[in-house]
């Protein structure tokens, strides 16, 4: 391509990370690139909870305009964030080496959490499996980008936040009381990084899918058909992780109830060459077992 690649990115430090990793990708393939930082709808409102937005894709939807209206030539998400239906005529252009999967929570202390802690975090998801494991804690809404998240934090009455292993991992933030919550069911695709152009350009796709994941973009698939198929959206509580060991697929994916004390989960396990409709399969089964009424409480609630 004789023009810089321009790539739309959101101005969090997050974002810029994301977006200076594909740069130096592509500079390693030769490419000249320009960053072009967009502000999104879910920047912009840091004080409303995410799931009482009325909206899925909140922090995608500026660079999707964006690239259709030609600005941008590709954006790089977070591929939890993304819808799992794009907008028409924009495609999936490459999924990237995929970062931590899981979640973290960030203690405020070395103590242990008492019966009666008191745990921040945006996401209906977490929140969910929280009250699941700890029903006598209270949660509390939590927004912003991670390092206002932190300060908020050590500035609340809380004993503990809960975030994304990735985010912290990516930034580099060294907090002294972290803990892996290997028991918690991450977002659909957390961790990993998506990259979309334009649907009808085909040279920039032929490009970008030399940094294509193949195993990467087949787990995060098999994870965004689970959500996609249970028709959740980024907000809902639901949790789904694919891994490959071998040549087999590992899933696990669960439903929660808001308050959690409600789950409708799932463990399989098959050949990579089985698995393309895994998450699919997977969650028709758990609609036919009753996860069809905890996400119609979940949409009437919102």
């Amino acid at each position: 391509m004789k023009k810089p690649i321009r790539i739309g990115t959101r101005e969090s430090a997050l974002a810029l990370w994301q977006a200076q990793t594909l740069q130096n990708l592509l500079k390693k393939k030769g490419f000249k690139t320009e960053l072009v930082p967009i502000k999104s709808t879910g920047d912009l409102d840091l004080n409303q909870p995410l799931y009482e937005m009325g909206t899925t894709g909140i922090f995608t939807k500026t660079l999707d305009t964006a690239l259709l209206n030609d600005r941008i030539d590709l954006a790089i998400h977070s591929m939890k964030d993304v819808p799992t239906l794009l907008a028409e005529g924009i495609q999936q252009a490459a999924v990237l080496t995929r970062g931590p999967v899981l979640d973290v929570i960030v203690k405020k202390s070395k103590s242990d959490l008492n019966n009666s802690s008191t745990i921040a975090t945006g996401s209906l998801r977490r929140k969910a499996q929280w009250l699941a494991k700890y029903p006598n804690h209270t949660i509390v809404p939590l927004r912003g980008n991670i390092q206002t998240r932190l300060k908020k934090l050590q500035e609340g009455a809380w004993e503990g936040a809960v975030f994304a292993e990735a985010a912290l991992d990516r930034l580099k933030v060294n907090e002294d009381n972290v803990e892996v919550l290997d028991w918690m069911l991450p977002a659909p695709a957390q961790g990993a990084l998506m990259i979309v152009c334009k649907s009808n350009d085909l040279e920039l796709f032929n490009i970008l899918q030399e940094l294509n994941v193949e195993e990467a973009a087949l787990c995060t698939k098999i994870e965004r058909d689970f959500l996609r198929t249970l028709e959740g959206g980024c907000t809902a509580p639901i949790g789904a992780i694919a891994t490959i060991e071998k040549d087999r697929v590992h899933f696990r994916g669960g439903v929660f109830s808001l308050n959690g004390k409600e789950k409708f989960t799932c463990i399989e396990s098959q050949p990579v060459s089985n698995a393309v409709n895994l998450g699919v399969e997977l969650a028709y089964k758990l609609l036919q077992n009753g996860a069809q009424d905890l996400l119609k409480e979940f949409k009437s609630s919102k």
